[in-house]
């Protein structure tokens, strides 16, 4: 009985959770999240989940895991690499040249 009650708890926090920050992001189409890129200036960049599971974009997650930890001063994932360099690796998986 307790367990149940606990299980409700928590599933409540999470819902109003996935309330804020969804009605905070409101330019984010579903099925997609944003990653900022770039050595100086960050550029946002809105990216498919299906790209998650993509060898090349796999590399480019263990990249800012070395460079930044989980943890980012800027909130975001951050990709510690050139905005030409993300473009074309987006390019490239979109095209399924890799």
């Amino acid at each position: 009985m307790d367990l149940h009650k606990f299980s409700r708890i928590m599933y409540t926090k999470l819902a109003i959770g996935r309330y804020i920050s969804s009605s905070v992001v409101i330019d984010v189409p579903k099925g997609h999240f944003c990653v900022y890129v770039g050595e100086n200036g960050m550029k946002r960049f809105t990216v498919p989940l299906s790209y998650l599971k993509h060898p090349l974009f796999q590399t480019l997650l263990n990249m800012a895991e070395e460079e930044f930890g989980y943890t980012h001063p800027r909130g975001g994932l951050t990709f510690p690499c050139k905005e030409e360099t993300f473009s074309e690796i987006i390019d490239n998986i979109r095209l399924g040249v890799c």
